[in-house]
């Protein structure tokens, strides 16, 4: 498979599976779908939708991300097996361009240590999986897992193989974050050196964060060669997280008279696919995160603000606009119309249908009566946050506390599900959000156990939108949920009302209290 355009580096997005493999990074169906609308729109070149034999639940999300996708490529992983084959092409079978991505451990450590199997033996379960894959998608990859820790020289002799096999990608994994920069190009160049048929495959590079340089490693590694990079938004990912794909991206536009290479990544939606996937995994960026941190173009320090009013790029190598931040801060009020809401979030890189539209239209029409000021960070939190709970059966009608210092506070909750009448009940707890969440529990007959509560604040001013997230525990499954209010006590009762109503709605559609099913299987190469 030679490489149509040699300078173009592919951009593989694994939000989906690795990234998702993070504690606390799981996301619900219609989140994926969130997700992977806004990874297309990125226009990165392959999203790879999961691991469709890890479980049911599993498959289905990455068939339904197959059927919604419509530019980017969509692949499941497969270990080296029939079983996983075939369920990988039953998900991705109706993607506008499927892929298959198989992988077996090859490093000696993994041999000896978790495989028990002799080069020979990974080399021919490798060459048999590939064929079978081959038989059902003309896309397919290949990934030698743990390879930076593996002989150059039988990596040299799985990768001929896998090519002549049918591989039309060969991914290159670092699984531990072990290797360093320098020798991670040497290895790429000694494949290109020593795989007699490797123009007939694209190399492609995956990176683990274990030691600070998934993004370092990944950019020697298309020094070296590799024409495709594996990343996620926001670098998240298992243990300390993988390349991050907005500084990976970036450093090939910003440097581009250096690496002679460019991608086909929107880069001006880097900001709010960021922000998305920090929303919905609870996962918040970290304030002097590369490219799409609130630091990131910020400069307090006066010879910095000194510079950047005489020229920009004295302190600037990149333009904020270039990645998709708005310069500007005050933005609306409450005599604001439609329209203006609706160019607002355009420009700062959302798109909405119009049913969505209306929604969070009328959600600003009720934050602009709370609060004076509203600023773009609030029409992002509006954009990217529907009020928890809003998906029923129950709906929260009013909330009133009761709290003093010194004292057990009181929470009153009036709700109603359906057509029946409203219930109202009340609940003492050790502060407002106990008392809420007990009110809430007492009406609905769902206890949850809370595991980590999280609060920040969503702008700035006394009457900042704060935004909440929780994650619990149910019957062994863990729940994540969100709120956002002017009011923090309301917003952790929407967050609780959220993974409760999730819950009620698995009931109704007959499924087990288990949120995700079986226990899945994790894979990471």
């Amino acid at each position: 498979m030679a490489v149509a355009d040699e300078n173009r580096v592919r951009i593989f997005d694994t939000t989906l599976r690795d990234g998702e493999q993070a504690p606390g990074c799981s996301m619900t169906l219609s989140e994926k779908l969130r997700v992977a609308r806004a990874l297309d729109q990125l226009r990165v070149d392959v999203i790879e939708a999961g691991f469709a034999a890890a479980s049911p639940g599993d498959l289905e999300s990455v068939a339904a991300v197959a059927r919604e996708v419509q530019h980017a490529s969509v692949a499941s992983l497969a270990r080296c097996n029939p079983e996983d084959i075939e369920k990988a092409w039953e998900a991705v079978q109706h993607a506008a361009k499927p892929r298959i991505h198989v992988f077996v451990a090859t490093s000696e450590i993994h041999r000896t240590h978790k495989l028990n199997m002799a080069r020979e033996e990974i080399l021919n379960t490798a060459v048999g999986a590939i064929r079978m894959a081959r038989e059902r998608c003309a896309d397919i990859e290949f990934s030698p897992e743990d390879a930076s820790r593996t002989e150059p020289e039988f990596l040299t002799e799985i990768v001929t193989a896998a090519i002549e096999a049918g591989a039309t990608t060969i991914n290159v994994p670092d699984t531990v974050g072990y290797t360093v920069p320098q020798e991670f190009e040497a290895l790429f160049r000694h494949l290109i050196e020593t795989v007699p048929n490797v123009a007939d495959a694209i190399l492609s590079v995956h990176c683990h964060d274990d030691l600070g340089m998934a993004v370092a490693n990944s950019l020697a590694a298309v020094r070296g060669g590799a024409r495709q990079v594996e990343c996620t938004i926001n670098g998240i990912g298992e243990r300390a997280g993988n390349c991050s794909l907005e500084e990976v991206v970036m450093a090939i536009d910003t440097r581009a008279e250096w690496f002679g290479l460019h991608t086909n990544v929107d880069t001006t939606r880097l900001y709010p696919t960021a922000r998305l996937v920090s929303s919905i995994t609870g996962m918040h960026i970290p304030r002097n995160k590369a490219i799409v941190g609130d630091n990131a173009f910020a400069h307090e320090a006066g010879i910095h603000q000194h510079g950047m009013l005489k020229h920009a790029s004295t302190y600037e190598i990149m333009r904020p606009e270039r990645v998709g931040i708005s310069r500007s801060n005050l933005v609306l009020g409450k005599h604001s119309g439609r329209h203006a809401f609706r160019d607002r979030i355009a420009e700062l890189g959302f798109e909405l249908d119009d049913f969505s539209l209306n929604a969070a239209f009328n959600r600003f029409k009720a934050l602009a009566d709370k609060k004076k000021d509203i600023y773009d960070s609030d029409i992002e939190a509006l954009v990217m946050n529907d009020p928890g709970g809003n998906d029923g059966p129950w709906y929260l009608d009013d909330l009133t506390v009761t709290t003093s210092t010194g004292a057990h506070a009181t929470a009153t909750v009036d709700m109603h599900r359906g057509d029946a009448p409203h219930v109202v009940e009340a609940a003492v707890g050790g502060g407002p959000v106990e008392a809420a969440c007990m009110a809430l529990e007492r009406i609905t007959g769902i206890n949850l156990e809370l595991q980590h509560y999280d609060v920040r604040g969503v702008s700035i001013g006394e009457d900042a939108q704060g935004e909440v997230t929780i994650t619990v525990t149910f019957s062994g499954a863990t729940y994540r949920g969100h709120g956002i209010s002017t009011d923090i006590v309301e917003a952790s009762a929407r967050a609780w009302l959220e993974v409760i109503n999730r819950i009620l709605r698995r009931r109704e559609k007959g499924l087990d209290d288990l949120g995700g099913g079986e226990e899945a299987v994790q894979a990471t190469i």
